[in-house]
This record gives structure tokens, sequence and C-alpha cells, in this order.
């Protein structure tokens, strides 16, 4: 008997403050600022390891318009708060120009913990991302469609590119976020384990051994939440607008059903190697929505237009299901409009065009992403 899964969902993300005068990250905010964040939303918002960050989590939802409807009614508060103190959040994985070493990290236990244990490294993230919960009650069902699922996890990376600068400089990749978290330890894809069991002894042999408290700290593109009965994906960076991030949940809320679905019939979506999935990684990382894919059945790069078709054909009847239907059709605006690495780097052309200078255009970049953060 095959027990069918909540498939609810929780959206996290992960802002960056810049002062409204300069357009420079907020180094460090006012305590005001965070107790007036609390009053607003108690405890949907928190801090981050560096000052300049903030994090909302939506509620738990059945619908993807649903968390949509909470996660931009969040971003309004932040800024409403924000706006008090003369600052403006922004929804991208890097900041324009902001230097790493300038930001100050938030002084907790767990923070300090942090920094102590991964030196330079830590104080690097000067990064923001987006996570997505779906609720899995079965814990080896977690592990199982995390493996299948995992094959799509860098057309997931694609829609949400929006970090193409780096300390004033385009870095040629659509997400450098992934460049700077990847020098974490315990990133990038999934280890192949077969159970939940199995996975349990994977982390409880880390513990063991010293080298990590608990499951938090495996900070994969996916994994089994260690605080909820959910899959957690967090390749993706933080999307500029809050409908591009209801496409990407509705994507992967819609994949984990139909891989259950194929459970129920004794069938499966094929693993392939995690070098496959890697390059497919990097090529999502570079090119966004621009570049092309591996099509891993037919062995030959697709471009990434064409996957998003088959993507959402694949799932739809799944989307109907779910409701979710609409919030998955914007894929294809995404993919033949652009992500918000591409629309950074148009306005900062366009400034550029216009008279402008770097420092001018890198700051007209951080005026459109405060633009569009509320953007609907």
């Amino acid at each position: 008997m095959h027990t069918t899964p909540s498939l609810t969902l929780g959206i996290e993300e992960e802002y960056l403050l810049v002062r409204k005068d300069t357009r420079d990250l907020v180094r460090q905010p006012s305590d005001d600022f965070f107790n007036a964040c609390t009053e607003e939303m108690g405890g949907q918002v928190t801090g981050e390891y560096l000052q300049c960050q903030v994090e909302v989590g939506t509620k738990v939802h059945a619908k993807v318009a649903d968390a949509a409807a909470d996660l931009y009614q969040l971003r309004s508060q932040v800024a409403l708060v924000a706006n008090q103190f003369g600052y403006a959040p922004i929804a991208a994985s890097t900041h324009p120009f902001a230097q790493w070493r300038a930001q100050s990290h938030t002084r907790k236990p767990r923070y300090d913990e942090l920094r102590d244990d991964l030196g330079q490294v830590v104080q690097r993230m000067l990064i923001c991302g987006m996570h997505i919960h779906i609720g899995i009650d079965d814990p080896d069902e977690r592990i199982d469609l995390m493996q299948q699922v995992s094959y799509f996890l860098p057309h997931l990376l694609a829609f949400s590119v929006s970090s193409p600068f780096w300390e004033g400089q385009d870095t040629g990749l659509n997400s450098y976020r992934l460049s700077v978290f990847d020098s974490l330890p315990r990133t990038g894809l999934p280890d192949p384990v077969g159970s939940h069991t199995e996975y349990r002894r994977l982390v409880d042999a880390l513990v063991r051994a010293g080298c990590i408290e608990d499951a938090t700290k495996i900070w994969w593109d996916i994994r089994p939440s260690d605080k909820f009965p959910t899959l957690e994906q967090r390749i993706t960076d933080v999307c500029g607008r809050v409908r591009d991030a209801a496409a990407i949940a509705a994507a992967y809320q819609s994949l984990l059903s139909y891989f259950h679905r194929l459970k129920t019939r004794n069938q499966r979506w094929r693993v392939y190697p995690n070098i496959l999935i890697r390059e497919n990684r990097w090529q999502a990382q570079r090119h966004g929505v621009s570049g092309r894919l591996i099509d891993l059945g037919r062995g030959e790069m697709v471009p990434f237009a064409e996957l998003t078709d088959e993507l959402i054909n694949l799932v739809e009847d799944e989307a109907i299901e779910l409701e979710c239907q609409p919030e998955l059709h914007h894929l294809r605006d995404i993919s033949r409009n652009g992500t918000s690495s591409d629309r950074q780097r148009a306005t900062f052309k366009a400034a550029l065009e216009n008279g402008a200078d770097i420092p001018e255009a890198m700051r007209s970049v951080v005026d459109h992403l405060i633009a569009e953060y509320l953007a609907r």
C-alpha cells in the first residue's frame, strides 16, 4: 500500500538590505529594525549569518498560489519596515558591487561557531538563496524522490538565476552564488543513498567523528529536512519576482507528485550518474535559460526553451490536480523573456549606453532590484 504524500509546501527566501542613499549594503542594521520586523512578522522573519541579510519563511500551504501570496506579504512587510530606517531589501543572490570583506556577521553562538569552523570560506558567504520545502511524509520516499528529482535541479536553477555580478564585475556566470557556496564542505548534489536508514548512517558517522553537530550542516542542493517531514530543494537563487519563485515552486511540487505517481505504478525515473547532472548544473549556472542542457535520455545538448516545454508537458496533469497550472506555465515566460540575471545585465548595459560610468551603472542595477522586489 502506498501512502500519499501531503505535498504541502513552504518557501524560504533570503534578502539583502541596502542603504537607499548609497545603494551599498547596510553593514550593521539598527537593532530596532529587526525588532520591528519581529513585531510585524513574528517567527516568519529572522536574521542571517551576515548582518546585511534577512530571511523570511512562509507558513505551510497546500497550494502554490497561497504560498506565493504569503511570500508577497512578507516581502511587503520587510520593505515597509526597512523604509522606516532608510533601507530597502533586494531579492538577488549577490549584490552588484558590495565588498564581502566589509561585512560583519551576526553575533550568535551558531554563527560564531561557523566562523571558527570554516574560516574565510564562510566570511565570503555574501549570497542569498531560495529554499522550497515539499511535504513527503514517508522518510524512505523522501530519499527515493530526492534521487529522482535531482535530474531536474539544474532546470530549477536556470529559471532562478539572479547573481551575475560580484564586487563590481560581471562574472560571466548567471549564478555566481553557487561558485561561492560550493566552497563550503558538504555541498552540491546529494550522495547516492538508497534509504532513509542509509542516509542516517551517513549523517551519524559525521556526527560521531565530530565533524558536524547534526544534519543541518549537510548543505546539499536538495536534502531531507532535519526539522520538518519535507524534501527541501536548495539549489535555486532567490528570484527577483515572486511570480518567478511561484513558477519554480509549482514545477518542484508537480515533479514530486509525478514521481510519486510513478511509484504507485511500480515505475521510477532513471537515476543518472552525478557527473552528468553536475554538467547540467554547470551549464545552468553559466548560461541560465539562454543556453542548453544535456537531455540525458537522448544523449545530446538541447536548447533550454525546448526542455521547458517538455518539463511542463511532463507534469501538466499533476499541476492541474494541484491547482498550480498557471504558475507552472509561467516557466515559459521566464524561458523566453529571461531571468533576473538577464534583466540586471540589461539594466547595466542601458545605463552605460546612456552615459553612466561603471559605478553609476552598478547603482542603477540596485535601483532596478529595489523596484522589482515588489513587482507582481
